[in-house]
């Protein structure tokens, strides 16, 4: 039961909080960076292949490792998009969202130093634990985003936003230098250079990392927001009410309607690249890690420049314009990519995607934040249809990534379908461009 003189008053603007809220980003963005993107994509490849065979067997089903690899996100995502709502709508109501938040950054943390003991004989235990880390990340980016509005007045959400986003490639950035240091000259640390125990340092690395700085955030961020339990009622039951109310709001709202809609494809096409780029440029390209590291590393850099200068954008044409122009860059790279067939393609696209990917999330975010109702307190349940929308987009990319590829046998194909993705995203935010400008409503143009 929470006690009423355990709820303290939340003032927006606190700039201690908001820099609590920020750090989370620099905590947890190293999973992002270190396992989904650069680091373990390429180890899992080495891993699981043997000369040319691609097969290996999870628990005795034979399957190409590349698709293992897009269905085990797939299923992670799924997994985090069915309890995120109850969790959600939980955390409305009792007010704990900083306790779930704190769950699901242990369960994500500990997944990763277990990644520690993959192995060619341990493939079951890789890909569940990296499952396993992606539920913690995933769960806990549903409650980190909640507190934007409840922490940030509207007119510098935007600001906030990219600032969280700036901060987390920057802290990514940096522990991902301190493990590539690690596994190009691993001499330096007294390890044999064809080891595989630099890589494996570094999933721990990220444990310790995301753990450590995550404290900042937890020791900063309100312990209860808004909601007061009362003892006779059911957290379940309410939950679900709670739950039911926003999502029939939603679904009468035309505008977060054809938003998330949007939204929905754009996510899908943005994660599943985020997600399979390192695979592809390995796999695809033949490219190895010396090359295929720093740019994932070049990508996160770009990406700050990316998400300030996006924010400065929408100062000026408006969130909604300024998302568009993203997505048609979006389109315009995955149709290039296409036709990649050496690094220096592969290093310039990645700038191109740098760019467009802090831009396009950062502002996804807080254009939605501004969308919600300007009296609810109910952020986390508002938030968990948002994320909810994210996670089943990377279901949805990520499977139909592994299963193209499949049929095909080609990842390049996968790549091109996920320009189709965009172009559905243009279509969406297109229509609520339109029917923004009718509306009285001229804030997000």
């Amino acid at each position: 039961m929470i006690r009423r003189n355990d709820v303290q008053p939340i003032v927006k603007g606190d700039k201690r909080v908001i820099q609590g809220w920020v750090m989370y980003d620099w905590a947890n963005s190293v999973y992002q960076l270190t396992i989904a993107s650069a680091i373990f994509p390429i180890y899992y490849n080495t891993v699981t292949r043997t000369g040319d065979n691609f097969t290996v067997s999870f628990f005795g089903a034979h399957i190409t490792n590349t698709v293992l690899y897009s269905w085990a996100i797939a299923v992670a995502y799924l997994l985090v998009a069915i309890m995120s709502p109850l969790f959600s709508s939980m955390a409305d109501y009792t007010g704990r969202r900083k306790g779930f938040m704190r769950a699901f950054t242990l369960i994500g943390a500990f997944s990763c130093a277990a990644l520690f003991f993959f192995d060619k004989n341990h493939i079951e235990l890789g890909v569940i634990a990296f499952a396993l880390g992606t539920i913690g990340y995933g769960g806990s980016i549903v409650f980190y985003n909640s507190f934007l509005p409840v922490i940030a007045e509207p007119e510098d959400q935007d600001r906030i936003s990219a600032r969280g986003y700036s901060m987390g490639y920057l802290g990514g950035v940096v522990l991902l230098l301190f493990n590539l240091l690690m596994i190009m000259k691993p001499g330096l640390f007294g390890m044999d250079a064809n080891s595989s125990l630099p890589a494996r340092i570094s999933f721990v690395t990220v444990f310790l990392w995301w753990i450590g700085f995550s404290q900042i955030t937890f020791s900063r961020l309100p312990k209860y927001t808004f909601r007061q339990r009362i003892q006779r009622d059911s957290v379940w039951t309410n939950g679900y009410k709670e739950l039911r109310t926003v999502f029939n709001y939603i679904r009468k709202s035309t505008r977060l309607s054809l938003y998330l809609t949007g939204f929905f494809f754009l996510m899908m096409g943005v994660l599943t690249t985020m997600f399979m780029a390192a695979t592809y440029g390995e796999k695809q390209l033949g490219l190895k890690e010396d090359v295929l590291i720093p740019t994932i590393l070049a990508i996160q850099l770009v990406g700050m420049l990316g998400a300030w200068m996006f924010a400065r954008i929408s100062e000026k044409l408006g969130n909604l314009r300024a998302l568009m122009i993203t997505i048609g860059a979006w389109t315009l790279i995955c149709i290039g990519a296409f036709f990649i067939t050496d690094a220096i393609q592969f290093l310039t696209a990645a700038f191109f995607i740098g760019i467009v990917m802090g831009g396009s999330q950062s502002l996804a975010r807080s254009t939605y934040s501004k969308m919600l109702p300007a009296n609810t307190t109910d952020h986390t349940s508002f938030f968990s249809f948002y994320d909810v929308m994210e996670k089943l987009a990377t279901v949805a990319g990520t499977f139909s990534f592994g299963a193209i590829e499949a049929i095909t046998g080609s990842m390049r194909y996968a790549v091109l379908a996920i320009a189709l993705f965009f172009v559905l995203s243009m279509f969406f935010m297109l229509l609520l461009y339109f029917k923004t400008r009718i509306s009285v409503s001229q804030q997000l143009l």
